[in-house]
């Protein structure tokens, strides 16, 4: 069963959850994997309500992303799965179902084909409707040393931002 929320009557509790991890899923060809994200914006753009999240170009969800324009936020409620943000957030879907491996379940969507996570039962369903690449020489030095190490490469270590408007969002119980 899901009850439908205002998103916003849940900002406090989304913007703490993201401060210790929330997942990101995507799907694209029947593949469904998830991400641990922390870094994330809820908030009002174009007279919607939007989720904006940034993803690497070097993570597999960024490609997944690229062929199916919509997404599911999935924020815990209480005591989050750390095995599973931990998991989530350090293993790529190229290596394993990271799905699988957490013991996670997978909740039919209302609106868009991506699922929600039950574990992570607050579900904000979300269409992309705007995407931009970051661009290292709009961030003062700090920023970039602090959170983009050089190993990485120019061009391939800046993250892309995602809009997605919020179609739907609810809890799972």
């Amino acid at each position: 069963m899901k009850r439908k929320i205002d998103p916003f009557d849940y900002t406090a509790d989304i913007f703490a959850a993201l401060k210790r991890g929330i997942l990101l899923t995507t799907k694209a060809d029947d593949q469904v994997n998830t991400m641990t994200i922390s870094w994330g914006f809820l908030g009002i753009e174009f007279n919607k309500p939007i989720f904006i999240t940034v993803v690497r170009k070097s993570r597999y969800t960024m490609q997944l992303l690229e062929k199916n324009p919509e997404f599911t936020i999935n924020i815990p409620i209480g005591i989050p799965d750390r095995d599973a943000l931990r998991i989530c957030g350090t293993k790529s879907f190229r290596d394993m179902d990271k799905i699988k491996e957490c013991g996670l379940t997978l909740e039919k969507p209302e609106i868009i084909s991506v699922p929600g996570i039950r574990e992570f039962p607050l579900t904000l369903e979300c269409r992309m409707i705007y995407a931009q690449q970051q661009e290292g020489a709009f961030m003062p030095d700090e920023v970039r040393r602090q959170n983009f190490p050089a190993e990485l490469g120019e061009g391939d270590n800046f993250h892309k931002a995602y809009y997605g408007e919020i179609v739907s969002s609810y809890i799972i119980e």
